[in-house]
């Protein structure tokens, strides 16, 4: 069993605006891989990891940190029963799932006990580094609001909560009519469509489906998979959810 690493004390995350992390994953090289990632994502900065549910709620006792990447197969209980426990013990850290579990019962039951993310295994750097960012600009706008009447309330909630699938607005440089060519291409997909692939089908370029296909995917409309081949990266390949 690991103990919780600590790194040299923290200053206080309101005067340094630092974003502190603790990394919660049972396996060390997973743990090692999700550190560097975060650790290239301003302003965060890890300041501990763990092994186990204990372990988890003992860092989080020790290292105070604002957030925390929580796996949910932990060798000793189901991730999301630290939440509950963090919480009684007084602990506000937000919690951000990361995990391999695709299973209906445990999204909603990352809704239910507030997670403020949920990402899904295997991802790539861009995946998380997107969430990490949203989180950041969602916790400023908290943290800096004055509240004097509803509508300071309803810009808050606005922003804190993720439209659903199909309701995002577009990035820049994308078009609609792109975008629902994209996507009808990849619903009528039989499994799964790499870039390339899907640049075949559609007339566009590669670069260009990709930037639709990712944005379908950073909204939660399509899952994304790895290929690994005998060389090189791995191939990412996408499927259009439900």
């Amino acid at each position: 069993m690991r103990a919780p690493t600590r790194a040299p004390a923290p200053a206080p995350t309101v005067t340094n605006g630092t974003i502190d992390v603790l990394v919660v994953d049972d396996d060390f090289m997973v743990t090692r891989v999700h550190r560097t990632f975060v650790e290239r994502v301003a302003p965060f900065r890890v300041v501990g990891t763990a092994g186990t549910a204990g372990e988890a709620v003992a860092a989080v006792d020790a290292l105070r940190p604002d957030l925390v990447l929580l796996d949910l197969y932990l060798p000793d209980g189901f991730g999301l029963d630290v939440i509950p426990r963090l919480r009684t013990a007084g602990h506000d850290c937000d919690v951000m799932a990361i995990t391999a579990a695709r299973e209906a019962d445990a999204v909603r039951g990352a809704v239910r006990h507030g997670v403020v993310d949920y990402l899904l295994k295997p991802f790539e750097y861009e995946d998380l580094r997107s969430r990490l960012e949203r989180y950041a600009e969602q916790r400023g706008r908290l943290l800096t609001t004055v509240v004097r009447g509803q509508a300071d309330v309803d810009r808050v909630l606005a922003g804190a909560f993720t439209a659903a699938p199909g309701t995002t607005p577009l990035p820049k440089g994308l078009s609609v009519e792109t975008a629902d060519l994209v996507e009808r291409t990849l619903r009528a997909a039989d499994g799964t469509l790499s870039a390339a692939e899907c640049a075949a089908a559609t007339g566009v370029s590669r670069v260009s489906a990709r930037r639709y296909l990712e944005h379908f995917h950073a909204t939660g409309s399509a899952e994304v998979s790895l290929r690994y081949g005998a060389a090189g990266r791995p191939e990412r390949r996408y499927h259009w959810r439900g």
